[in-house]
């Protein structure tokens, strides 16, 4: 490639950047045309980590717009990966993003864009997939509430000195034979060295075959497998006990579903 092309290449980078609205739908093909390393002619001239970050500060870190860059080619990928998905969940949730990082670690399990896709995207299901249920196609989400006090009812009381954040259920109603579904996710701070972890590989808890984390795609355990899910966790969500499934995988990604009790059922047990 020229230098000509490269400068018009970049500019058309930078003028999707600026003036690509949020809401606008992108479909966009990987296209690793350069990999910008230290002897790659290209980055004479090139746009700096410091302006690229100043712009998406401008945009407040868009989810959106740091996928559609990351396509371009392997320096903005590795860039995102770096920078601008670590600032995103870090403006996202600042106070679960502090304590996460508060062990001395300054990066997170399983990377910074795995974590960005966690906080905005439910996974849903598939038919014959992890959860072999209805068809659930996975959808972004504008906003879920991240809760360390509810991570404690997902963990059995020999291991609640863990640090887990769990999120709400991304409600799916009147799902036909399968009621009214609800999908959580969430995040083990330092599972490396957490107790959870130890006991699972203590009881040999079985990984899935086939399926994997959808968000750093490590493979996983099954939570109800090795029979670690509290009856708290039902509580919590407001869904029926015998109806309650959740994975984690290696670096710490917790996906679940549950089947949600009808509101006046839920009200009921709250005040039980």
């Amino acid at each position: 490639m020229g230098m000509t092309e490269i400068y018009e290449y970049e500019r058309e980078i930078l003028n999707m950047i600026l003036f690509l609205l949020p809401g606008e739908k992108m479909i966009l093909t990987k296209q690793y045309r350069c990999i910008h390393s230290a002897s790659c002619v290209c980055t004479k001239g090139h746009l700096t980590e410091e302006i690229i970050f100043l712009v998406f500060n401008h945009l407040n870190w868009n989810p959106k717009l740091i996928a559609a860059l990351s396509c371009s080619c392997k320096w903005f990928d590795d860039l995102a990966k770096r920078v601008l998905w670590k600032e995103f969940c870090k403006t996202r949730a600042p106070k679960m993003m502090l304590d996460l990082q508060s062990s001395g670690s300054h990066s997170v399990d399983g990377n910074w864009r795995a974590l960005g896709k966690l906080l905005i995207y439910c996974s849903g299901c598939k038919k014959d997939g992890l959860f072999n249920g209805a068809h659930i196609p996975g959808h972004f989400v504008y906003r879920t509430r991240f809760s360390r006090t509810s991570g404690k009812s997902f963990l059995l009381p020999q291991c609640r000195t863990d640090v887990l954040y769990v999120s709400d259920p991304c409600e799916h109603l009147d799902q036909g034979d399968d009621g009214d579904i609800g999908f959580f996710r969430g995040i083990f701070k330092s599972f490396a060295t957490s107790k959870v972890r130890k006991m699972l590989i203590k009881r040999s808890a079985p990984l899935h075959p086939t399926e994997v984390c959808p968000y750093c795609k490590a493979k996983l355990w099954n939570m109800l497998a090795a029979k670690m899910i509290p009856s708290s966790a039902s509580c919590r969500l407001g869904a029926y006990e015998d109806c309650i499934e959740y994975y984690v995988c290696l670096n710490g990604h917790v996906l679940g579903i549950c089947t949600l009790l009808p509101l006046s059922d839920t009200d009921e047990a709250s005040e039980e």
